[in-house]
């Protein structure tokens, strides 16, 4: 808490700094669905990072609202024999992760493909053409 103690010229707040100190396994926040974006051959692409996961039973995949929506769930397994963990860095739970879908996505034809891992949805996008500029005639008052 270097940082706090600094702006903590009078000590003031010294009683409370261990307060503010988590330990150090929740200062560990867990990273969301990793994503990449990109258009390729007329087509807007995610590809989310899905590793160990089953697609037909831990993810779904819609497009809501001008968005799509990636959904998935890890769970646990329980073991009969307890073990005595040190360390756990996988995350289980629900996680999803929502993507704007950019100008001219057509959400119809949308296609999702699981392959070693990695979730891809490719979703067609029409090329629009900028409107014709509409003269808008001036009245004199």
């Amino acid at each position: 808490m270097k940082l706090m103690r600094t702006w903590d010229r009078h000590g003031w707040f010294e009683p409370f700094y261990g307060l503010l100190e988590w330990p150090e396994p929740m200062t560990r926040i867990p990273k969301p669905m990793q994503v990449e974006e990109f258009t390729e051959d007329g087509e807007f692409v995610v590809r989310a990072e899905m590793a160990g996961l089953d697609p037909e039973k831990d993810v779904h995949v819609d497009v809501v609202d001008g968005a799509l929506r990636i959904q998935a769930e890890r769970r646990q397994e329980t073991k009969v024999d307890e073990k005595e963990y040190f360390r756990t860095e996988i995350r289980y739970g629900t996680f999803h992760r929502l993507v704007p879908l950019p100008p001219g996505a057509t959400e119809d034809d949308v296609k999702a493909t699981y392959r070693d891992g990695i979730l891809e949805v490719r979703v067609p996008v029409v090329a629009e053409l900028p409107p014709e500029a509409k003269k808008i005639p001036i009245v004199h008052a």
